[in-house]
């Protein structure tokens, strides 16, 4: 018998197969542990909490309603406005009230250039609070 003679073992290949014998084990620990613990799972204290009634608060900050169109126009509430005109109406809504909001409805092709300049404007002018109005039903208009 030759200690060296490795011919023998050169013929064998590597095992590749997966032994799933410890995975089924321990899926079946874990199984069984969670259908222990599910039903402690739903128990709960009843606690008596305390009945309040309350009203939602109805006051409304002001808010400027400013639309952009595709073609490049500005409209303050509905009144065609210019670019120029911006700076000194957002300072003296501003003035009013310090809670006043911006919001703005741009058409869905006004270049993002105008929307930004409008922003500009009205950040600097004070106006902390700028959002966008949008279609909440997604359906687009022909």
């Amino acid at each position: 018998m030759a200690f060296g003679d490795s011919s023998r073992y050169q013929s064998k290949t590597a095992m590749s197969e997966i032994n799933v014998v410890p995975l089924v084990d321990v899926m079946l620990v874990l199984l069984i542990i969670f259908m222990i613990t599910a039903p402690l799972l739903t128990h709960s204290v009843k606690v008596d909490l305390p009945k309040a009634s309350s009203s939602p608060n109805l006051t409304q900050p002001e808010h400027i309603e400013f639309a952009i169109r595709a073609d490049g126009s500005f409209y303050w509430g509905g009144e065609p406005v210019t670019l120029d005109q911006l700076p000194s109406r957002f300072a003296a809504a501003v003035e009013q009230s310090q809670q006043t909001e911006l919001h703005i409805r741009a058409d869905r092709d006004t270049h993002y250039e105008l929307v930004a300049k409008v922003m500009s404007i009205a950040a600097s002018a004070g106006l902390a609070r700028i959002g966008f109005v949008t279609d909440p039903t997604g359906e687009q208009q022909p």
